[in-house]
């Protein structure tokens, strides 16, 4: 008797070879073409109730889901997918990275899925091109390298995003921040201060954005400028969301961040967000910021605020031909605030820092930290501490044109 993965392979071509392919079949059409495949074989392979409605779930997802991992997409607790090959996935959650139990019946299934997912997503990827960012229907990143460069096989990364938009009393609920930065940081979305938010790989720079995304006034225009659109921006009604295009079929020019950035200009905007800067975008940001698109925000990676400081540097520079002090000029500038989050070693995500850029001092941007997050220990395994508050706002024209104290926060 063929083992469990043989047989699925037998029953799936089996059912692909009934199947009606001059039209659309409905998932009640699909679904009684399985189960009548699997009567048919029942005598031949002795399937069990339970095996042949195994069989049908799984046969039903490979050709309308996401097959083996329909499971994962489904539960809500599951942060991160990881596949690395068709026979080893892994999964993240509530912090924990676990292997699954599963696995692809073989490097054509897996080739199926990911083709699948880059066509719902507008992208292609091929031999020529073997890599690519996309992002599946409810707004989760996928990254695709495959093989020969991915050496064992296509890998598959899926980082999940919630079906509802995050908003500033879950991170509160999380214990991401304190009340007191959370209210701050209300003011300052509110008063169209430029807000910059660093962190390393999911510390959840995304996640904040969306957050702070709910205190932006109702009656602003907002263009989102992404790599792949992940952003779930909440109560903007004008809202026009912008998404790179990578080279492609013949003919297909790519279109890159720098360029959205450009055309977004030209479209009106109150304010600007930019998904993540990774290169020469940066000066593009600037260089909005700094011409009148006050309360604009952006995101990039760094392990420190002084790090995203000489990161957005060097940034400037791929684009530029700049002398540092000009670029430093730039940065004071353009940006007001550095947000930066962490990932700590239970797994949770926290504001780390809030600082203002202080203007320049002997050719060096100033930081003043406004709040810090302080360990004070650990307790079964969670880290425990306080945000600190450490100073006090300097420049306060835009905060007191909205019409808040003098005193800052």
């Amino acid at each position: 008797m063929a083992d469990k993965g043989e047989r699925y392979l037998v029953l799936k071509e089996a059912v692909l070879k009934t199947l009606d392919n001059s039209r659309e079949l409905s998932d009640q059409e699909l679904s009684a073409c399985i189960e009548e495949e699997l009567f048919r074989r029942d005598k031949t392979m002795l399937l069990s109730l339970a095996q042949r409605r195994q069989y049908a779930e799984a046969i039903f997802a490979s050709f309308r889901k996401f097959g083996v991992l329909q499971e994962l997409i489904e539960d809500i607790e599951v942060t991160e997918i990881l596949v690395n090959g068709p026979m080893q996935i892994f999964y993240e959650k509530n912090g924990a990275l676990r292997p699954y139990g599963k696995c692809f019946s073989g490097a054509e299934e897996l080739s199926d899925l990911i083709q699948a997912i880059c066509a719902g997503g507008n992208r292609m990827v091929n031999e020529a091109s073997p890599i690519v960012d996309t992002r599946l229907t409810d707004g989760s990143r996928v990254n695709i390298v495959l093989n020969p460069i991915s050496l064992d096989g296509a890998a598959l990364s899926i980082r999940k995003f919630p079906k509802e938009p995050m908003r500033m009393k879950t991170l509160l609920a999380c214990g991401s921040l304190s009340e007191e930065m959370a209210g701050f940081l209300k003011k300052l979305v509110i008063a169209g201060y430029n807000l910059f938010v660093s962190g390393g790989t999911g510390s959840g720079k995304t996640t904040l954005l969306n957050a702070l995304s709910e205190f932006i006034p109702g009656d602003e225009r907002v263009i989102t400028i992404e790599d792949s659109a992940e952003l779930q921006l909440n109560g903007i009604a004008n809202l026009v969301r912008l998404e790179t295009r990578n080279a492609g079929f013949a003919g297909v020019s790519p279109i890159g961040i720098r360029e959205l950035i450009r055309t977004a200009l030209r479209m009106r905007p109150d304010r600007i967000l930019v998904g993540e800067c990774r290169g020469p975008e940066a000066v593009d940001l600037l260089s909005a910021n700094n011409t009148g698109h006050a309360g604009s925000m952006g995101t990039g990676h760094a392990n420190s605020t002084h790090d995203m400081l000489s990161r957005l540097e060097t940034m400037v520079l791929m684009g530029a031909d700049l002398p540092v002090s000009a670029i430093r000029g730039q940065i004071a500038s353009g940006i007001d605030v550095f947000i930066h989050l962490g990932r700590l070693r239970d797994k949770s995500r926290r504001v780390l820092e809030i600082a203002e850029l202080d203007g320049i001092r002997d050719g060096e941007i100033q930081l003043n930290v406004l709040f810090r997050f302080v360990q004070t220990g650990e307790r079964e395994g969670r880290i425990e501490g306080r945000w600190r508050k450490t100073g006090e706002l300097h420049h306060l024209e835009k905060w007191e044109a909205a019409g808040f104290s003098k005193e800052g926060p």
